[in-house]
Formats: C-alpha cells, structure tokens, sequence
C-alpha cells in the first residue's frame, strides 16, 4: 500500500500512544487506493517503506531540511511531521534537522512542550477558557493578532477534591482525568507535577496527593510516576493594603537542552536547577486609580488574574536571563474567556501553562 498517513496534528502517528489531537490528514507520497483483505497486503507495505528508507543519506537529510525551512509557521509545519512519520530513517533525519524551540523559537513535536522556550524573544500563546466544564484549551498564537485560529498544544481541567483545587494538563483534550496540578483548600499553594521523569535520575514524590494522579504517558519507554516540578504560592493579604496578587514560584529547569526531538529518541536532561520567580510588583496610576503594567500592548483588559513574572538578581546562570527587568512569564485578560500567555526560556511551555492555572479562581485572602 503506497500510503502513509499521520495526523495533520502535530501529534504525529509515532507517539499515537499518547493520544493524539484530531484534525485532517496529511498524505506522503502519491495515493493509490489501498488493497483491502489481501494476503500480501503486510508485504507490499514493508516492501514500500523499505524503499522510502534506501534513499540516500545525503539526500533525505537535504529533503529534511528544505521542509524545515519552508514551513516556519503552522500549519505548513505539519508536513515536518509528516516527514517523520514515513518511517524510522526520515524520522532520524528529522530528529538530526529540527532545532528545539530555543534555539529555532518554533514549536514542531510534542516534546517542544516539555523544552525550554525561545532565548531572544517570547513565544506567543493564548488560552481559551470554557466556564461550563471548567476546561482551558493552550494554543500557539499563528498570527501577530492577540487570538485567531491557533494550533493547540496542551488542555487542563479543573476538579474539585474536598476542599482542594486540582488540575489535569494533558496533550490529548480527552484525557482529563484527575490531576497534575493541586492546591492547598485556599487555593494559595499549588504543586505541580509531571508524569514523566523532568531529569535523568528523578525520583517519584512520594507524596499522598501526588499517588492520586494519572494521565497517558508521551512516550511509553519511560516508566510513569508523578514527579514534583515546581511549586506556585499567592501571599496572604488579608488587610487588602498591599495592592494585588503577590506570587512566587519555584520550578526545576533544565540546566542543559537536549536536540532531539522525538520523544520516542529524546534522552532526558542530566540534571536540573530551581529556577525562582516573582511576580512583577505594578505601580499605581494615580490618574487611572489603578494598578499598572506595561504589558506591551498583548493584554487589553484589567483583571487581578493579570501578572509578569521575573527572576530576582543573581540569577543569571546558567540560563542567561539579563536582568530582573526581563519577563520571563506573563499573563493577561483580553476577553472575558481569553487570555494571552507569553513565555521565553528557562520555562517550557507545559510549565508555563501550569503557572498560569493558577492564577484562575478566586483567592479571597490574598486579594
């Protein structure tokens, strides 16, 4: 059969086992009908995919290439994907062009979600928030426009356990099932974790909380746990003289950045560092009687959830922030159920995104 087929979704076929996102399909090669109930069928497939997988090294690592660099943006990405979806030659062909999102600033596998974001410039995102089924959709922003389309990247949803908040992040919006994300019965103290190892040589929490939570794993060959990666606390204000939200948090990045992106291929970070942050302290308008941050035009509409996270001085290294004015984070309202989320590394996308569930609910004592 002279086909392959992968999900015009960037979650390709080879990580099907994650539970991929639905959309069109994305066709390799000329279509010829498929032969249905034949005896040869499985020969005629491998016979084909063993041609695709002669051609030449040189020469499929320049066809890796040129896609590379015709598709900058999504949707046209998706044919990266589906390059690597042929067979396991053109996937490592894949693997040996494509360049993480800090050094490209382009998310292309579902790994990307789990690597450091761009150096130079912030990654555009928005998340939509659906109030019915307290469920909030992660998209790459495709246009200099605050929302359009977008490709989805991650999905969440919040649960409510006794007194507790608790989130799932999930790649796959059907896969939402308790937690990832939990917090303490004011909602002011929030763990995160992750399901997969952040590091070589991670140990599972041992926690209570974190034995309750389970989600499919991105790539099978690593053994599941939950995995503390950071922590979200909101300081008490319980006299309200102190202005709005004040956070911190506490996360695990990456010290080094892998090049591989197939999580199938990917091998995990040797170590990582705590990385801390706060958030940016606004100042008051005394024309506008309200509390201000310059934004930079990405957020439209006052709301206590807003907020710019930076890394306090002395903590450029290992991972090169310039200074405590450089944003690594930031979270804004630009309608009543969208809000844009911009961040650059040492966060990845899955991180930032945890963050920023955070911010949603109300938090009576600390605002």
């Amino acid at each position: 059969m002279a086909l392959w087929r992968c999900s015009s979704s960037w979650l390709s076929s080879v990580s099907r086992s994650s539970g991929g996102v639905g959309g069109g399909e994305s066709k390799v090669s000329p279509e010829i009908a498929p032969v249905s109930g034949g005896e040869g069928e499985g020969e005629e497939e491998e016979g084909e995919e063993e041609r695709w997988s002669r051609l030449l090294p040189e020469l499929l690592t320049e066809i890796m290439r040129r896609v590379d660099a015709g598709a900058e943006r999504w949707p046209p990405r998706r044919d990266v994907v589906a390059c690597a979806c042929v067979c396991r030659r053109w996937r490592d062909a894949a693997v040996s062009v494509v360049r993480p999102p800090l050094e490209c600033g382009r998310i292309t596998f579902p790994s990307s979600l789990k690597q450091p974001g761009p150096r130079d410039a912030p990654m555009h995102c928005f998340i939509r928030r659906n109030k019915k089924n307290s469920t909030f959709y992660l998209y790459l922003s495709l246009t200099q426009a605050l929302t359009d389309k977008g490709k989805f990247l991650l999905a969440a949803r919040r649960f409510r356990n006794g007194a507790h908040t608790e989130y799932i992040i999930s790649y796959d919006c059907d896969d939402l099932f308790p937690g990832s994300n939990s917090s303490d019965f004011l909602g002011t103290k929030f763990i995160i974790y992750d399901s997969q190892p952040p590091y070589d040589g991670a140990k599972p929490s041992r926690s209570q909380s974190s034995r309750r939570f389970a989600s499919k794993q991105i790539n099978p060959n690593v053994s599941g746990g939950n995995y503390e990666v950071g922590q979200v606390s909101y300081k008490f204000n319980f006299l309200k003289s102190r202005g709005p939200r004040r956070m911190q948090c506490n996360i695990q990045c990456p010290v080094g950045q892998s090049t591989a992106s197939d999580p199938l291929k990917e091998k995990l970070i040797s170590t990582s560092s705590p990385l801390a942050l706060r958030n940016k302290a606004p100042r008051w308008h005394e024309h506008l009687q309200c509390w201000c941050l310059n934004f930079h035009g990405r957020v439209t509409v006052a709301s206590v959830k807003n907020f710019q996270l930076v890394a306090p001085a002395g903590t450029s290294d290992p991972w090169g922030i310039a200074d405590e004015e450089t944003v690594i984070l930031q979270f804004g309202k630009i309608e009543d159920d969208a809000f844009t989320m911009d961040y650059r590394q040492p966060l990845s996308a899955f991180q930032a995104f945890a963050i920023c569930l955070t911010s949603f609910g109300t938090k009576l004592a600390c605002e």
